[in-house]
């Protein structure tokens, strides 16, 4: 039997964890503090209601992002085809986990591969960011996006999580520069987003001076990788340094919120707890481009492309009835049916 690498290891792990653990953040997303306005006489049809946005020169049915999530394992690889069948269908955008275990063990590769089944999706690859301070340079960005035939490269940032990680990359000096020199040669978007404690005002402004072309948010409210490293934790001292972290974060609202005033030309996406299509709503009338899930389409997806599917279409009708009761027919006009809970 193959030995198995530690990447693949703690990809397996991450997986197993989230699908069977509690690991939610102590804190919520802050959208429960907004509300929108009901009307009675709507004065739209249902039927001309539409949800559809254009990203990257691709139209989307609905604002809908599948959320980076997993890759590296033969189940991931499962999973990673189920989510891109129902996106195919649903005709919405995916991200696929990390690729630092294919770009490290080509082998792993087709367990990202999923353009076979999703010739038409916008679909990002996703690399982490601190790992350009490990060697990466622009190749590996470039062997990111075309080992999957991607439309924009996620860098993703998680510097609490290397923090509590057994052995974490946690150099995350000069980033920044790198992140800025990445943007000026690759070919694709670059897209940068937090793993589920927020972009802070200060962040957003940063990376928008670096050219990134839209930033994900992934605030807290969600999912938190503090408890996930905890439950993957080899020892006492390491597992209670991570549960430290379980009310850590910028919710989820306040982080758009700050995104949009630190860089207001920037395209914002918006994850992090988010858990239906009322939620997708909200975000995008604070200023959202995209709303993005993981874990209940990672839970649907565990048992079959028809779930997945299932889930995805009822995501969009959510987005779809709450224009209608509130007077919006298009997504533009979600921002004036906004108001303080």
């Amino acid at each position: 039997m193959p030995k198995v690498s530690p990447i693949d290891q703690r990809k397996a792990d991450h997986l197993k964890i989230n699908l069977e653990q509690d690991v939610r953040s102590a804190l919520t997303t802050g959208l429960e503090k907004y509300r929108f306005v009901h009307e009675a006489l709507p004065q739209i049809d249902l039927k001309r209601v539409s949800s559809r946005v254009n990203l990257f020169h691709k139209e989307l049915a609905a604002p809908i992002l599948v959320s980076s999530m997993t890759g590296g394992t033969a189940e991931a690889e499962t999973i990673n085809l189920r989510l891109a069948e129902a996106a195919q269908e649903m005709r919405i955008a995916m991200g696929v986990g990390s690729q630092r275990a294919a770009i490290e063990r080509p082998e792993q590769a087709k367990t990202f591969q999923v353009r076979k089944v999703a010739p038409d999706i916008l679909l990002f690859a996703n690399i982490g960011a601190v790992q350009l301070n490990y060697g990466y340079a622009i190749d590996h960005c470039r062997r990111a996006v075309d080992m999957i035939q991607a439309d924009a490269l996620i860098l993703h940032l998680n510097p609490l999580q290397e923090a509590v990680q057994d052995a974490g990359d946690t150099n995350f000096e000069g980033l920044a520069q790198k992140i800025a020199d990445i943007c000026a040669k690759i070919e694709v978007p670059v897209i940068v987003k937090e793993v589920g404690w927020g972009i802070s005002k200060r962040t957003a402004k940063r990376l928008a001076d670096c050219g990134v072309s839209a930033i994900d948010v992934a605030g807290a409210g969600g999912t938190s990788w503090s408890q996930v490293e905890m439950h993957r934790a080899p020892d006492e001292f390491t597992r209670q340094l991570a549960a430290t972290f379980v009310s850590w974060g910028i919710p989820t609202a306040d982080s758009i919120i700050q995104t949009k005033e630190a860089a207001p030309n920037a395209i914002i996406f918006a994850s992090g707890g988010i858990k239906d299509g009322l939620d997708i709503a909200k975000c995008v009338a604070l200023g959202a481009t995209l709303g993005g899930m993981a874990g209940q389409f990672l839970k649907a997806a565990a048992l079959s492309t028809e779930k997945a599917i299932e889930t995805m279409e009822l995501t969009k009708r959510q987005i779809e009835i709450t224009m209608f009761a509130c007077g919006a027919q298009a997504l533009n006009e979600l921002a004036a049916c906004l108001v303080k809970a």
